[in-house]
């Protein structure tokens, strides 16, 4: 009989979420998400300007940065000072690919949204918390855009949210926790588009492997828990933020 989950959920069951927009001043979209014991600070600024390799183009950018506050884990963790180590780098970039994809970057002119993703606590998923948690940020720092002349009409296309899948002792799990995830023999990060198309899959065997039939039912379990975050997201967007005040574009 397998194991039940720490926290007694279904097999398909997300573990809470909860995001709070407006949480800091200063940035023009925030958010902190929670996911369980995941928490993830996410802020969108305004920069003008572009790379210097996009310059000239007419286009804009979103780009992402991401990193973990060194009492996220149960250990210290060293702070990315001189140095991102590579799963720093791999994680930042798959959050701007993500957000890009979702992004019509014409309409941002020449001007670039920087995404802060900061993990104030670790309990697994915190790639997926940062992409879901992030787009919100998004959506509030175009308003602030909009409200501010930065833009003339809004870039983003749709909703973009994420979630992990697993196996654990055989059986597929949805939104693993980190004890769940360093136990699994098949660990999966899906991004997914409101409509329902894939933007990145990140699926690996963990000294193991797994048929097509399992990857199908991975897939089908992520696709639904997706879909219950972009509601999350809709519904969180539909409400107005708190009152604080904006910081301006960088200049």
């Amino acid at each position: 009989m397998p194991r039940k989950r720490n926290d007694a959920r279904k097999a398909n069951q997300l573990r809470p979420v909860e995001m709070i927009r407006s949480f800091t001043k200063n940035a023009a979209g925030s958010v902190l998400i929670r996911a369980g014991d995941t928490h993830v600070l996410c802020t969108a600024s305004w920069e003008r300007g572009v790379p210097p390799w996009k310059e000239g183009e007419g286009t804009g950018w979103v780009t992402a940065e991401y990193d973990m506050l060194p009492a996220s884990t149960s250990t210290r963790r060293r702070r990315n000072r001189t140095k991102v180590d590579g799963r720093t780098q791999e994680i930042q970039r798959l959050i701007g690919r993500s957000l890009r994809a979702v992004v019509d970057l014409a309409k941002l002119g020449e001007n670039s949204i920087l995404i802060d993703c900061d993990v104030l606590q670790a309990d697994g998923g915190t790639r997926t918390a940062s992409i879901t948690g992030a787009y919100v940020a998004l959506c509030d720092a175009v308003s602030y855009g909009l409200s501010e002349g930065l833009i003339d009409a809004t870039p983003v296309i749709e909703p973009v949210a994420a979630v992990s899948v697993g196996m654990v002792d055989s059986r597929a799990l949805l939104d693993l926790d980190y004890t769940e995830d360093v136990d699994a023999d098949v660990d999966m990060n899906v991004v997914m588009t409101g409509s329902g198309q894939f933007i990145e899959v990140q699926g690996t065997g963990e000294e193991a492997t797994f048929s097509r039939k399992e990857m199908d039912k991975l897939l089908t379990m992520a696709t639904r828990g997706v879909k219950q975050l972009v509601e999350l997201q809709k519904k969180v967007l539909g409400k107005a933020p708190l009152k604080r005040s904006r910081g301006k574009a960088k200049r």
